[in-house]
């Protein structure tokens, strides 16, 4: 009968949810983007990009509320339980090792989602736009009409700033593994 109760645990879904996160974000950041961009042509990779990032992002948002909602209890000393769920999340031993992880896992994700793609995708299709007036792709050579260096200074800095928020994400995430691995000694 133990091993039915574990389905109606939230533990094996917390860690369930931990390593769909991490997984995610170490094979995006670092094999699956770096792959296409080498193999596929510019246009190609932007499609696949494009396609991939609302559900990268929206992962990296809602895992960490997953986590936050599973947090696993732990025995203490007297054979009581801590708190488990968000009131584990919140306690004040948490603070660094845990609360401050996953809010800064959730809210980088986020901005990355509701904010930065939006914008990276007007920005996209402003320098598609150009591109047919200029009879020059954004990503040829210098010279650029003045509307296209702007248009890409424009996306290299929102790009910039979403793959620096998406290192954070994954740093937020890996402090909360080494937290996470106290629970579970």
């Amino acid at each position: 009968m133990a091993s039915t109760s574990l389905v109606w645990s939230p533990a094996p879904y917390h860690l369930i949810t931990y390593s769909t996160l991490l997984g995610t974000q170490v094979f995006h950041s670092f094999y699956n983007a770096t792959v296409a961009y080498k193999t596929l042509e510019r246009p190609q990779f932007a499609v696949l990009q494009r396609a991939l990032f609302p559900g990268y992002f929206g992962l990296q948002a809602a895992a960490p509320i997953l986590l936050a909602l599973t947090y696993p209890a732990r025995k203490l000393f007297d054979a009581k339980l801590s708190s488990s769920g968000i009131f584990g999340v919140l306690e004040r031993e948490n603070r660094w090792t845990v609360l401050a992880p996953l809010a800064t896992a959730f809210v980088t994700g986020l901005v990355n989602l509701v904010y930065l793609l939006p914008e990276t995708n007007k920005i996209t299709a402003k320098r598609r736009a150009q591109e047919t007036k200029d009879g020059k792709r954004s990503w040829d050579t210098p010279p650029h009409s003045e509307e296209m260096a702007t248009l890409n200074r424009q996306f290299g800095q929102i790009h910039g700033i979403s793959s620096l928020l998406n290192l954070i994400t994954l740093g937020a995430t890996l402090v909360y593994g080494f937290g996470l691995s106290k629970r579970i000694e």
